[in-house]
């Protein structure tokens, strides 16, 4: 398992006229199917899977916080790209990518859904580099992007991000994925909105 940390931002914001101080920061991550560092955006893209066991999902490790902090994170779509579908016009795609953010225990504190459409390469979110071709970019890329929002209550530390189910649709076929280790969407840009104790 790999450890990435999907974002790089601190600010402090004053809550109101009281000395509390409201943090937001990048968040521990642990990303068991790195999907690789973004070419234009240089952000990772972590792949979530289809779990049943919330260990083996994504898992956030929360700083300690007072009372109630907000997760957020940007979830995109995961499309095979190819060059030749493009050409001959059979590269339409529609996902529905849905999942869930769990605690250790397997409760399920949020759900979050991406919807996205593809036709041509300027509907990729980004590519990612490291792929076998000549050019070094995976077939495999981000699409769209969601921002997920998600109430932490106090005492809470380690969540984890996990899949769900895929509904794909194109011109000749439509399929849905819910078998456990398939990946169905990507997650990157994870912070935390919290009152540090």
């Amino acid at each position: 398992m790999l450890k990435i940390v999907l974002s790089v931002l601190t600010v402090a914001v004053a809550a109101g006229l009281s000395a509390q101080v409201s943090t937001t920061e990048a968040v521990e991550v642990w990303c068991p199917s790195v999907l690789g560092v973004g070419i234009k955006t240089e952000v990772p893209f972590c792949d979530v899977e289809v779990q049943r066991d919330p260990s083996f999902g994504v898992l956030v490790i929360l700083p300690p916080h007072r009372g109630d902090a907000t997760l957020s994170f940007s979830l995109h779509n995961r499309h095979t790209y190819s060059e030749q579908e493009v050409r001959d016009g059979q590269a339409y795609a529609q996902y529905v990518a849905s999942i869930a953010v769990a605690t250790m225990e397997g409760q399920i504190v949020a759900k979050g859904v991406v919807l996205g459409e593809f036709r041509a390469v300027g509907d990729l979110f980004d590519r990612v580099g490291g792929g076998a071709g000549p050019d070094e970019i995976k077939a495999i890329a981000p699409m769209g992007s969601e921002r997920v929002f998600v109430t932490i209550p106090e005492g809470l530390e380690e969540v984890a991000i996990v899949g769900q189910s895929l509904d794909v649709v194109r011109p000749q076929s439509h399929d849905t994925f819910e078998s456990v280790g398939r990946p169905v969407a990507v997650v990157s840009n994870a912070t935390v909105t919290y009152n540090p104790r």
